[in-house]
C-alpha cells in the first residue's frame, strides 16, 4: 500500500473508532444503569415518535407506593430488587406497542400507542404482585395515572404528562393501590 494512502487512512480510522465509543457512551447514558429502561431523554424521544405516529397514545406514569418502608424496613438491596422487577413488569406490558422509562427514585413512565381497558387492569394486577426476595414476599404496590393523548386538545408530550401525573396522584389519595384516568 502507497505510504500516503496509508497515512489518510489510518487518521480516518481514528476518527470511525472514535465515533463508535461516542455512540455507545450516548446509548448507555440513555439507559438507567439499575433496571435498562430508558431514562427521561431516551424515553421522551421515543415517546414523541409514538404519540406523532398513534393519535391513540397514551402516557401513564406509575409511582410506587410505600417504597421509602420497603426499603428502610428491608434494604436497599431490596429497595433496588422492587425497582428492577417493576421494570421488567412494565417493559412487559408495554411489549411491542410501547415503551417504558425510568424518571429516577420510583417513578416510571410508559407510552403506548393504544389503552384499553383491560390493558389497565392487567398492569395494575402486574405491578400488585408481591415481590419474592431472599426468601421473603414482598408486597408491592404502585399508583397509575393515565392520560390519553385523544382527550387532550392539543396532543403534546408535556400536557399528556402533567395530566398523567395529576391522575396519578388522584388514584393516590383514593387510599393507593389503584390507577386513574385524566378527566
Amino acid at each position: 500500500m502507497d505510504l500516503h494512502i496509508a497515512t489518510s487512512i489510518v487518521p480516518l480510522l481514528g476518527w470511525a473508532v472514535h465515533g463508535s465509543i461516542l455512540t455507545r457512551r450516548l446509548a448507555s447514558a440513555r439507559r438507567d444503569p439499575l433496571t435498562g429502561l430508558h431514562t427521561r431523554a431516551g424515553w421522551t424521544a421515543r415517546a414523541e415518535h409514538c404519540i406523532r405516529r398513534h393519535p391513540r397514545a397514551a402516557v401513564l406514569l406509575v409511582d410506587l407506593d410505600h417504597f421509602k418502608t420497603l426499603n428502610d424496613t428491608y434494604g436497599h438491596a431490596a429497595g433496588d430488587a422492587a425497582l428492577t422487577v417493576t421494570a421488567d413488569r412494565l417493559r412487559s406490558w408495554c411489549g411491542r406497542n410501547g415503551t417504558a422509562g425510568r424518571l429516577g427514585g420510583d417513578e416510571f413512565v410508559a407510552v403506548v400507542q393504544e389503552l384499553a381497558a383491560a390493558d389497565l387492569d392487567a398492569l395494575t394486577t402486574a405491578l400488585h404482585r408481591p415481590l419474592d426476595y431472599a426468601g421473603t414476599s414482598l408486597p408491592l404496590a404502585a399508583s397509575v395515572g393515565v392520560c390519553r393523548l385523544a382527550e387532550l386538545p392539543i396532543p403534546a408530550l408535556t400536557d399528556a404528562l402533567a395530566a398523567a401525573d395529576a391522575a396519578m396522584y388522584a388514584a393516590k389519595g383514593r387510599g393507593r393501590r389503584g390507577s386513574r384516568t385524566s378527566r
